[in-house]
């Protein structure tokens, strides 16, 4: 006698596939779970320590111009502000630069600076951010004779490294934007300098770019850290030593 076979219901067939499953995959223990989570939750922090360096590092060493009023009174006296590079659009400052300058200027003419070192990128033919800075600057009022370039400012470290090595730079402020500034004043102070440092606000105003400002900072900050605290990278040119800023603080004090 030929015996049929029942059909399996669908219900049935996903319960064996089920067990199948269960049986092919391992079988994590409380203690491996545990590991597990206790492993993602380092890997986080440890992506998060640089941010938090920069942070808790600058405090009471930066403020955010046009925050609050008499900002101003905040920012200690220095002998050079540093002004960071952001960009050139067909010849001319990017609103970021732009906006950076303007605060140097008010900074010069506030009396808390002496001299600006302008720090940007001239790596190409065509490109030169720091004679741009010094032409925008000049247009605003601000004597040709307190500017002085750094034509080899790749990077916010580079500048911080070749302000001291360089310039013979011991004390400033750096002039950039608020979001930038913990990384910028952290790595000009691990660079040696007595620094602090003054932040642009108007970022924020500037719609769909602040979220992607911070999340650079992110990666840019871990990068900072790398060079400055683990690797002590020297900057891509790290000389010779120009003599221009000793000259005019000497002949202007």
């Amino acid at each position: 006698m030929i015996r049929l076979r029942t059909p399996r219901s669908p219900r049935a067939a996903r319960l064996r596939l089920l067990r199948v499953a269960q049986l092919r995959l391992p079988r994590w223990s409380r203690a491996a779970r545990r590991r597990a989570f206790l492993g993602a939750v380092a890997l986080s922090l440890l992506g998060l320590a640089p941010m938090t360096w920069a942070w808790l590092s600058t405090t009471g060493y930066r403020v955010t111009a046009g925050a609050a009023t008499g900002w101003m009174g905040e920012v200690p006296a220095a002998p050079v502000g540093l002004v960071l590079g952001a960009g050139l659009y067909h010849g001319s400052p990017t609103p970021m630069l732009a906006t950076r300058l303007d605060v140097a200027a008010e900074l010069y003419h506030g009396g808390k600076v002496r001299a600006l070192l302008l720090s940007g990128d001239n790596s190409r033919v065509g490109y030169d951010e720091p004679s741009v800075m010094r032409d925008y600057l000049i247009a605003h009022g601000v004597p040709g004779d307190v500017l002085v370039l750094d034509y080899a400012g790749f990077d916010t470290w580079d500048s911080c490294v070749r302000a001291r090595d360089v310039f013979g730079v011991r004390r400033l402020t750096v002039v950039t934007q608020s979001f930038h500034l913990p990384r910028a004043v952290a790595l000009c102070r691990t660079a040696g300098l007595d620094a602090f440092g003054v932040g642009d606000d108007s970022a924020v105003t500037w719609p769909g770019r602040t979220y992607i400002y911070a999340a650079r900072e992110f990666a840019a900050t871990a990068k900072g850290f790398l060079d400055s605290v683990v690797l002590k990278s020297p900057p891509v040119f790290p000389g010779p030593r120009e003599t221009s800023l000793d000259r005019f603080l000497a002949s202007h004090p």
